[in-house]
This record gives C-alpha cells, structure tokens and sequence, in this order.
C-alpha cells in the first residue's frame, strides 16, 4: 500500500513539473510579440525622453555659463573703466607737470622780475583766448598794466582787477599793440594783435624801418620804449619780412611764442613798468645830484 502511494506521488510530481515547463513554453512564445510591440512604443518615447532631458540640462549649463560670462565681462568693464580713468588722470597730471615745468623754466629765464602763478578760469567766446580772467587778484598783488606770461612768451596786459580775479587782455586781440624790438639787431617795430590773421598762428608785424637788419627767424622782445610792457620779454618770431610799397618801411608778420588755444596756467609779473620808470628817473636824479655835488665840491 505504502510503495502504491509513493507511485502516485511521483507521478502527480512528474505531471506537475512538464505542465509548468508547458506552461512557461506557452507564457514565453505569448509574451515575446508583447514585449516587442511595448518595445516599439516605449523605446521612442524614452529616447525623445533623454533627448529633451539632455536639450534642458545644456540649456542649464548654457544658461549658468551664460550667466557667469555676464559677471565676468561686467567686472572686466568695471576694471576697464577704472584703468582708462586712472590713465586719463596720470596723462592729465603729466601735462600739467610739463606746463608747470615750462613756467618754472620761464620764472627762471626771467628771474629779474618777482612773479605769481594764477590759472585760467574763464574767457571769452571765441576759440582763442583773446580776452580771458584768472584766479588772482588784488589781495595777492595784482594791479592793472601788469605783464603776463605763458608758454614762453608774452601772453598780454592786465587791464582790470577784483579782489579773487583779474582780465587779461592778450596780445592777439585787434587792440592789442606792443612796442618790441629785434633782439639780434636792436631795431623796433610793432607787433599788432589781429585775430583775423591769428587763426593762420601769426600776428602783424609793422614800423619796421627799411634801413634795418630785421630779418626773418629773428626773436622779437619787448622793448624799452614800451610804456607799459616790461622790457626783454619774448614775444615771438620774425617772419615773411619785406618791403612796404611806400619804399620807407619794412613789415612783415610774427609767430607768437606763447599757445592762446590752450592757456590753463600763466605768471603774473608784479612789477610795474611805470614804476620800473620811476626807479630809473630817481636813480638818474641822484646819480645827477651826486655828480654836481662831486664837481661843486672839487
């Protein structure tokens, strides 16, 4: 009885597992086209899936690279900025030191006179500084008629005075007349202010006896003459000097030595013309009177 029934389940054992290798046989040809078609579906999908989930992330990546880019040019600008400013401010001071340089040398070449410094701090419409004011006026020695230089030469002549400014009258307007001289030769001459013939960079040079040895290149002073320029200051430089038609005089045209487009520092020379008169007259008096004493006492 006992072997009959191991018979039995052996075979219920046999039977179960070749349905389930059926089965499985069965599950697998079923399945296979299922897969595939689900394959076919889900396959584009996941690929179009990755395709626009790695098109967003480059978009990130692009758009934090972008913005990074941004900041980057931004401070590049801002230290660009900076620079060009500190270098337009070393030129602006290097300029100023070689003007200020200029005017040290002119202090020097004319040492005879005491002087101040003023700066330009306005003129008048034009392009030229015909007419312009500075910083200094009365309180710090100023007066009227007082000879102004720049540049290496003669600028012009105060003509009225305040207490924090002074107007300059520079030898390049219409009006302006300056008794000079050759300083080669010693023969005189006017140097006329014409602002016509300024914007050629030259004024008019006349009253030039045809007898004299003026010639073109010939640096041109002030004279002594003058009653209110001081004498020996550089005006500028002879030039195209001929013959009048009046066959009596010579004129010609001069090359100012001071720039009048760009005036931003000048020196005042505190010392009067008609004082510098007064001096002489007195020392010539007491020379005169010492003489007369010396031979009433022999």
């Amino acid at each position: 009885m006992e072997s009959k029934r191991s018979k039995y389940v052996l075979i219920s054992l046999t039977v179960f597992c070749i349905l389930l290798i059926g089965l499985t046989s069965i599950r697998d040809t079923w399945l296979t086209p299922l897969r595939t078609g689900v394959g076919y579906v889900l396959i584009p999908v996941q690929s179009g899936v990755n395709s626009v989930g790695s098109a967003i992330y480059g978009e990130i990546t692009d758009l934090s690279k972008l913005h990074s880019a941004q900041k980057e040019n931004k401070e590049m600008k801002d230290i660009i900025t900076q620079l060009t400013e500190e270098n337009t401010r070393l030129q602006s001071e290097e300029l100023e030191l070689n003007r200020l340089r200029k005017l040290y040398g002119l202090d020097q070449q004319y040492g005879q006179y005491e002087k101040v410094g003023a700066r330009v701090i306005a003129n008048d419409s034009s392009n030229w500084f015909q007419v312009f004011r500075i910083d200094k006026g009365s309180k710090d020695g100023i007066a009227v008629n007082m000879n102004v230089m720049a540049g290496g030469g003669l600028v012009g002549i105060v003509t009225d005075v305040g207490a924090n400014y002074a107007t300059v009258r520079s030898i390049i307007d219409d009006s302006s007349r300056v008794s000079s001289m050759a300083m080669q030769s010693g023969d005189s001459c006017i140097v006329a202010g014409d602002l016509t013939l300024f914007k050629e960079g030259r004024l008019r040079i006349t009253n030039v006896l045809k007898d004299s040895d003026l010639k073109n290149g010939d640096k041109i002073v002030t004279s002594n003459i003058s009653s209110v320029f001081l004498p020996g200051l550089l005006v500028g430089y002879a030039a195209d000097i001929t013959n009048d038609s009046n066959n009596v005089t010579k004129s010609g045209y001069l090359v100012p030595a001071a720039e009048f487009d760009s005036l931003q520092e000048v020196l005042v020379i505190t010392k009067l013309k008609s004082e510098m008169m007064k001096e002489e007259t007195s020392q010539e008096t007491t020379s005169a009177e010492t003489q007369a004493t010396e031979s009433a006492s022999q």
